[in-house]
């Protein structure tokens, strides 16, 4: 090589140094402005100001957007325009910034009606994320009552309906998990800005957003200094003005409706036997950000005592907390945090305590707020958050080295192959053990508030000092985490229940909180003696006439009833008496002919059983019955069909889905499988690196719940109908278990486990939040549980179709079985007619969709109800793009036929995965074994009710 050669080479060889050396500068640059926490972000402005300038930025100020932009004009009373922001797209704003620097950020909106969940952004500031959580910013929406209490036929008040009451919103862009009180600053560079908003969730009209600076809020003392100033006089009452706190005017949540507590004849209004909805809150009332309102009349403008009847014995060891507004502002410092220790009983809370506070209100109406707040253990629970998240991360770290189960003899040198998991073992043992000290100084000693937090910090310190012992540490060490994540979620819950509030003046008495002896005595002694003639079990009509419909839940029974009252007896002249019926004793009351006319949330394999004996009606015989039917997907009436005929209508239709952390997926720069092709591609990727595979072969779901014997088949039939397998003959007089194509499903399923080692027992949504298992097959309501369950997860995890098998076409085939409940009519009913007018109106979109929004207003959104209703289904809260994935998946979702002796398949096809699990037997020569089986049964069965002759 000559001398011009060498240089040139060598030359070559400093550019290319050169332009990585600045790449990696520039990925460095990058690093530092992404992935910020907001208190890292306000550190990396360490010299900025906050102007005290205001920036109005209009609606009309658009720049652009990725969607077409409606724009509303004088929309409920507000002149000028407003733009349209739908659940989907991004909308750019561009303005001028005179001073740069931090400011708070003030929308001001209106919540169309949309899904009726909470309105969701995510934040850009010049075309960057600034900080993490401005990924998800809440806004609230406005509810009420639908008119008053009323009394049902028993004389019991009737839960109203809650509906939404849109209203033009003021709202600072704040923190929506209570950590931080006060409002996001942002940071707007001097010139042309940038702000764009990126749809999360749901409906609303923008019509303006605003730079400013919040105002200060003065203290009490403060507070008092300017009453003197603006000569406020202190009123005298002659008597308290009470406020019914179940009459509370507008709320932030439907969850927030009244509720009655019969423990004391002390609750305002009350009864010994009748349900009086006399009072609000309870568990209902725990998550930061909910709100309720209410209105307050006073006689003249001036000084006034508040205080409220509450009841707290939710949180043993600890006080829960709320802020007040008056007429939507904070009053003064102290009413940002209001404690309520935890009680036996009702107590009486005067805002203030000893020597209560004076707050000023305008003669005639004042509006009253008070919301859920963390209080003083915000920055404490942020603390502990962060570290489960940390913590997560280290045992992701050594779970790659030692794997799930170490050998607890072997030293696998840990402190010097991940000393950055050993250095985080230190930090938040030292974090959580200050928490625990906090805890223990606020509360004057330790006990179970801070026993989570113990346990761990010595288990931490011991692993730190002591490396080689963290084998013989690892369940425990993982099941602490686990339990860390519970005691953060405990610690965010508020729950609070009020009996009422009251504006009272100094030289009234104050209100009693409970009754006397005599009083309990008396009420106790009535409570007893009508216990023996009340019909719990009823909730709706009762008169011969009536349709009886037997439910299994009160909640559900509640709703069904109210839903019956309010809709169903408004177009239709048939009476409904809905009654709270275990499920278990539906058979023997129908054999006994005691049974209902219809019966709700039957068992999938229920209605076919009963078909079998003669004891369901035949939906099929009805006229409109095909116009019924395609409400659902065929694929959710197949479980109900018998011998040409159709013996329920569906009300639920569950189905698997594909969940995985997109943040591990990253890390180890791996893609989301399409295909099960894909998924053995990455296999080796995941599990060398000593995490797993989640796919459930027992009917165990993400919740760690059982979904019943049918969803045991849920694994095994994805690979069957995805290799274009059937469970049974057209006529279900045999198995097809035992041919080649199921041999050929039931052999890849039972690799998996047997020759990829992928587990059979786990809590799939513990290991997905651990990272142990960063990808899994669940039932789609897992979606739900793992928002609630893990909320430091937000943004980490994704719920996508599961796996296919490619087609001969290039097409992929991603065929999943589905669960679910169902409605049917009985035999013995002398009044079908009327009971198929019931069904119909029951498994309608609009009856089905109000029906699991108000399920989930009562028992929250972990409990989103699974309608197979379609139209009703999209209705139900799901974000536009989960419900695409969701949809996706159901045109695929297959039916599993119903036979006589159907149950033994489930049942020896797990028993045929155990012997070859357990015994490594021959999959094909065990399934033939086991399908001759079934067969038999079906065989007895069909003959014992004579299918064949």
């Amino acid at each position: 090589m000559g001398k011009f050669e060498i240089i040139k080479t060598i030359s070559l060889v400093i550019i290319i140094y050169l332009l990585c050396t600045n790449t990696s500068n520039i990925l460095a640059a990058e690093e530092t402005f992404s992935g910020l926490s907001y208190e890292e972000y306000l550190e990396s402005y360490p010299e900025s100001i906050q102007p005290a300038k205001t920036i109005t930025i209009d609606a009309e100020q658009l720049q652009k957007s990725n969607q077409l932009i409606e724009i509303y004009e004088n929309v409920a009373g507000q002149d000028g325009k407003a733009i349209y922001s739908d659940e989907e797209g991004e909308i750019t704003w561009e303005f001028y910034v005179e001073d740069a620097g931090f400011y708070h950020l003030e929308f001001y909106y209106f919540p169309v009606e949309g899904k009726g969940m909470d309105i969701v952004r995510e934040i850009h500031i010049n075309g960057e994320l600034p900080f993490d959580q401005a990924d998800y910013i809440s806004f609230s929406r406005i509810w009420k009552d639908d008119g008053t209490i009323q009394r049902d036929v028993n004389d019991n008040d009737r839960r109203p309906s809650q509906i939404e009451e849109p209203q033009w919103v003021r709202s600072y862009v704040q923190d929506d998990m209570g950590f931080i009180d006060e409002p996001y600053l942002f940071y707007f560079k001097e010139g042309v800005n940038t702000l764009s908003i990126k749809s999360i969730q749901d409906m609303m009209l923008i019509h303006q957003l605003v730079l400013k600076q919040k105002p200060f809020t003065p203290t009490y003392d403060e507070s008092l200094i300017q009453y003197e100033e603006k000569n406020y006089e202190v009123i005298s009452l002659e008597e308290d003005i009470i406020i019914q706190a179940e009459q509370a005017k507008y709320k932030s949540d439907a969850m927030l409706y009244p509720t009655y507590d019969r423990s004391t004849p002390a609750t305002i209004p009350s009864h010994p036997s009748k349900i009086r909805l006399n009072t609000i809150g309870g568990e209902q009332w725990k998550e930061v950000g909910q709100w309720i309102s209410w209105e307050v009349d006073v006689p003249e403008s001036g000084l006034y005592q508040l205080g409220a009847k509450f009841w707290q014995n939710f949180k043993s060891g600890r006080y829960v907390a709320r802020s007040l507004k008056i007429n939507g502002e904070i009053p003064f410092q102290e009413m940002n945090r209001i404690h309520f220790n935890y009680g036996a009983d009702w107590d009486i809370k005067m805002f203030g305590e000893d020597e209560p506070y004076l707050f000023y209100l305008e003669e005639g109406m004042n509006e009253i707020q008070l919301e859920v707040v963390l209080g003083d253990l915000a920055e404490m629970i942020q603390q502990v958050s962060d570290s489960v998240f940390q913590l997560n991360y280290a045992y992701r770290q050594m779970l790659m080295i030692i794997g799930s189960t170490p050998d607890i003899f072997r030293d696998y040198q840990l402190d010097t192959r991940v000393p950055e998991a050993i250095q985080i073992l230190e930090e938040q043992k030292m974090i959580l053990e200050d928490v625990s000290n906090q805890l223990a100084s606020n509360s004057g000693q330790r006990g179970i508030t801070t026993s989570v937090l113990d346990t761990l910090v010595v288990q931490l310190q011991g692993m730190y000092a002591q490396p080689e012992s963290i084998p013989d540490r690892w369940a425990t060490f993982q099941a602490n985490i686990s339990s860390l994540g519970a005691w953060v979620l405990e610690m965010q819950e508020q729950p609070l229940q009020l009996d009422y509030l009251f504006v009272t003046s100094e030289e009234l008495d104050k209100p009693k909180a409970t009754t006397g002896f005599l009083e309990n005595s008396v009420y106790a002694i009535q409570s007893f003696f009508a216990s023996f003639t009340e019909d719990y079990s009823s909730i709706g009509a009762q008169s011969d006439e009536a349709v009886t419909v037997w439910v299994n839940s009160r909640d559900y029974g509640n709703i069904i009833n109210s839903l019956v009252e309010n809709d169903f007896n408004l177009k239709s002249e048939v009476d409904v008496n809905v009654q709270i019926v275990d499920s278990e004793t539906l058979l023997p009351a129908t054999l006994a002919g005691e049974g209902p006319d219809v019966a709700l949330q039957v068992g999938i394999g229920e209605p076919v059983n009963y078909a079998v004996r003669n004891a369901v009606v035949d939906l099929t015989e009805f006229n409109d019955f095909d116009q019924v039917a395609t409400r659902f997907s065929e694929s959710a009436l197949v479980p109900y069909q018998f011998n040409e005929g159709v013996y329920a209508l569906p009300e639920t239709q569950t189905f698997p889905m594909m969940f995985y952390r997109t943040d591990i997926f990253d890390e180890l720069n791996i893609e989301a499988p399409n295909t099960w092709e894909d998924l053995y591609r990455i296999m080796p990727d995941i599990q060398k690196n000593n995490m797993n595979i989640g796919i459930p072969i027992n009917g165990v779901t993400g919740t760690g719940s059982v979904q019943g014997i049918e969803s045991t088949l849920s694994s095994y039939t994805m690979f069957l109908y995805q290799n274009e397998g059937e469970l049974y003959t057209r006529e279900g007089e045999r198995s097809l278990v035992d041919e080649e194509e199921s041999i050929n499903a039931f052999r890849k399923w039972t690799s998996l486990y047997v020759n990829y080692s992928i587990p059979v027992l786990y809590d799939f949504a513990n290991r997905l939040r651990t990272g142990e298992m960063p990808i899994g097959i669940a039932d789609y309501s897992t979606y739900n549980y793992l928002s609630v369950f893990a909320p430091e997860l937000r943004g980490m995890w994704e719920m996508v179709p599961v796996p296919g098998t490619i087609q001969s076409d290039g097409t992929i085939n991603r065929a999943v079985s589905s669960s679910g409940v169902s409605s049917i009519i009985l035999k013995t009913s002398e009044k079908k007619e009327e009971s198929w007018e019931f069904i119909k109106w029951w498994t309608s979109a609009e009856v089905q969709a109000k029906f699991g929004k108000e399920l989930e207003s009562i028992i929250g959104v972990a409990a989103r109800y699974a309608s197979a209703n379609q139209e009703a289904a999209e209705l139900l809260g799901w974000t536009s793009s989960v419900y695409r994935n969701l949809l996706e998946q159901w045109d695929w979702v297959v039916g599993n036929p119903e036979v006589p002796g159907g149950y033994f398949t489930p049942r020896h096809i797990e028993n045929a995965f155990r012997k070859v699990y357990n015994d490594l037997d021959d999959p094909r020569e065990t399934i033939l074994d086991y399908t001759q089986i079934i067969n038999l049964e079906i065989e007895h069965k069909r003959k014992e009710f004579g299918l064949d002759q």
